[in-house]
Formats: C-alpha cells, structure tokens, sequence
C-alpha cells in the first residue's frame, strides 16, 4: 500500500516515491507548516533487526551529525514509531549523477570539473571529521536544483575508531566496479586511499560515460582493477590522463592524495575554478556548527533530534536499564525548572549545589537517614523558553534514586513537560 499524501508525525505530507532498496524506501515530502521539499527514507525495523544491520544505521546517523557540509546531503531529523524510522533528509532536486549519464553519456569536461571540485570537497571534508565514505559511487552522488553536488548514502561509512591496531580497516564493502584493489585483496586498508580510488572511477566515468573496469565475469573485472588494467578514451587530455592514472593507481601507498589532487594543474584549470573555495566555506560552516555543538547550555537541532522522545535510537534498540538517564523536555523558561527542582531536593534532605553551563549536583551524604546519593541534572537551552532536562544518577543506591526521580523529581515536572515530546526514560 502506497504512502503518497499520508501526513507522517503531523509534519510531513508524503509524496512520490523516489527510490527503494531492500530495507528502506525513499519519498519526497513537504513540510506542513513551511512548504519545505525534503526526502524521507522510511527503514523497516523489522527488516533491519533480522538483517542485524542496528549498528549500521545507528553509525549512519552518527556519521551524518559529523559531516555538515554544503556538499553532503544533510540530516535533518530522526523519527521512528514502533515498525519505522524515518530519517528526514534535505532533498537533491537534481537527482543521481548516474542517471544522469545513462540518459546523456559523458559529459563536458568543465561540468565534470566543478562536480569534481565539489565531490573533493566533501570527501576532503569528510576524512577531517574521520569518517571514510567506502560507497563512493554515481548513484550515491546526488545534484541539488543547482546542479551541486551532494554526496548521499553512509550507511557503509566508517570511523577513525573502527581501525584494527594495524590502523586500517578491514570490512569488505563497496560496489564491484568501483572498489579499490587493497580492499578486494582483503589485507587491510586505509580509507582515505580507497575513497580516492573510488573517486577516480567517478571522474573516469563522467568523462567516459562507462566504468574503466568492466567484465561480465566478476572475478575478471577483480583481476582488473587488482593490476590496473584499463584503457584511456582518446579524448582524455595529458593532464587528465595523468590525473586519473594516479588516482587508480593500485598500490595504495604510491596513490595520489587528496592535497596534491587539488594542487595539480587539471584541478584548478579552467572557468576560474578554485579547488580551495569550496572547501574553506565547507570546514568555516563545519567549524561554526562544532562550537555550536560543543556549548554546553545550548543545543542545535540535530543535538534536540538525538535526544528526544522517539527519536533516540538507543532507546529504540536497547533494553531499559535501572540506572540509565531520564530526559524531558519541558516548555518553561529555566529559572522555573531550576526553582522546581531545588524544592524537590529540599523534599529529599539534599544539598544543590551549581556547576557550569547548567549542571546541578544533589547530593544527601551517608550520614542521612536514607543513605548517600548523587544526582545530577543538565538544563540544555533549546529556545528561552524550550528546554531539554536531563536526569542521572551519579553514585549511590539505584532503587534510592529511582525512589527519587519517581516519587520526587518526575511528579514536579510533568504539568510543564511539552506533550508533543513527553519524557524519556532508558
């Protein structure tokens, strides 16, 4: 049964269908309340859980919060009910690179060049925050209504931290005719190198129109890429021709990296085109959006979607612990919510103490009647009247501080708890 026209969370009128896969399907909607055009991929749960691809998606999502960049397609909301999480993302108006070149073949070298200025960038971007794509491929490649691109799809991405003690990866991932050799070998690798290669193949085929590896025996197209075995089109210059041998170049610590790719003559050649502009307004954005993220009394949008009620994948994925943090959000301003709560701690013989960008500290020490227990709160400001509260234990008897947070803390809050949102607790 279709989904077009339904309403998703009051928020979304869902349209047409813009593409599937195994797990999950791809809608174009439109925000209610601004007429805003995002793309919603809606992920079966069920599907996932048997699959064991949790992790997967949690990781997406946390690769997604890294690597805000004007190149990326970005995240911008979470959501789940209990079969479906949606991830609503900004919408690529222009659609994939690939069916792009099924429909017109190769294209001319100086569109080729901006595209690939702007996928440098992004991926640049993307090795900075740690995170290496390993699906670099025309189809994850997406234009805006500008005709820019926006790299798509991490759900094969990984993390500095998922290196072995050898420091490189070992997950074999990627799409057949796109895969860099080292992985195919199966020896470990780096990700910035096998990105790179990956990358060649997108420039070989945007000024080719077809894949430089390519056989109907598979192990043939791997034996292939393993020797670097392709042929240059006769219109690829000097310069070009140089360029993309280095980057499919097949041993990895001979490769060329992203810095001298950009300070190479084909790069910065023609039309005015500048490798660094594009990546000095991308890490500028990225930097401004990190402070953002790191302030402790405010939260950005992304920071609210990833601790709110529904929209928490631990939540969604784990099982609720005794001792794990309870969070609301509540709709008043904090003098109120800060006042509320030193009269719950007065209810309970403990002592408030103030720490920095909003963290209060409870503490009834051992001598009490009802035993030593700490509890510490975090006011994050959402908007001057928006807050997130979050609830932990910090040392002490769990079932005593759960006698608190249920007995004293909750019942002060829950008439200004914000319904929409409600409170969560895992």
């Amino acid at each position: 049964m279709g989904l077009k026209g339904a309403i998703l969370m009051q928020k979304y009128e869902l349209g047409r269908l813009l593409g599937q896969g195994t797990f999950a399907k791809v809608y174009h909607a439109r925000c209610v309340e601004t007429g805003q055009s995002v793309a919603i991929k809606v992920i079966d749960k069920g599907k996932i859980r048997k699959a064991d691809l949790l992790d997967q998606i949690e990781r997406e999502i946390s690769v997604m919060r890294l690597v805000r960049h004007p190149n990326v397609v970005r995240l911008y909301e979470v959501m789940a009910t209990k079969t479906k999480i949606y991830f609503v993302m900004e919408y690529a108006k222009g659609g994939e690179l690939f069916n792009k070149v099924v429909a017109q073949g190769k294209f001319p070298e100086d569109v080729v060049r901006k595209l690939f200025v702007q996928l440098m960038d992004a991926v640049e971007f993307c090795h900075s925050r740690g995170v290496y794509h390993r699906d670099l491929k025309l189809e994850n490649i997406l234009l805006d209504g500008d005709g820019n691109v926006k790299v798509s799809d991490f759900g094969l991405s990984a993390l500095t931290e998922s290196r072995r003690s050898d420091g490189l990866l070992h997950t074999s991932c990627g799409t057949p005719g796109y895969v860099a050799p080292e992985i195919i070998e199966r020896n470990g690798y780096d990700g910035v190198g096998a990105d790179i290669w990956s990358c060649g193949v997108v420039l070989y085929v945007l000024l080719a129109g077809y894949l430089p590896f390519h056989d109907r025996n598979l192990m043939e197209m791997y034996r292939k890429i393993i020797k670097g075995e392709y042929k240059f089109p006769s219109w690829f210059s000097p310069k070009l021709r140089r360029l993309v041998s280095r980057m499919l170049d097949p041993n990895p610590n001979s490769r060329i990296s992203i810095a001298e790719i950009k300070a190479g003559c084909w790069f910065k050649g023609g039309n005015g085109i500048k490798g660094e502009s594009v990546v000095s307004r991308g890490v500028a954005w990225g930097e401004s959006n990190e402070k953002e993220a790191r302030s402790l009394s405010n939260l950005n949008a992304f920071d609210i979607i990833s601790l709110s009620d529904g929209l928490d994948l631990s939540k969604l994925f784990e099982e609720s612990g005794l001792d794990k943090e309870c969070r609301f959000i509540l709709c008043k301003p904090a003098s109120l919510i800060i006042s509320r709560l030193e009269k719950a701690a007065k209810i309970v013989e403990m002592k408030v103490s103030k720490k920095d960008g909003g963290l209060l500290k409870f503490e009834r020490s051992k001598e009490s009647r009802d035993g030593a227990v700490s509890i510490e709160v975090e006011i994050f400001v959402i908007t001057p009247v928006l807050h997130l509260v979050e609830v932990k234990r910090g040392y002490g008897d769990v079932v005593k501080y759960k006698k608190i947070l249920n007995d004293v803390i909750r019942p002060r809050l829950v008439d200004i708890v914000r319904p929409s949102y409600g409170e969560v607790l895992y």
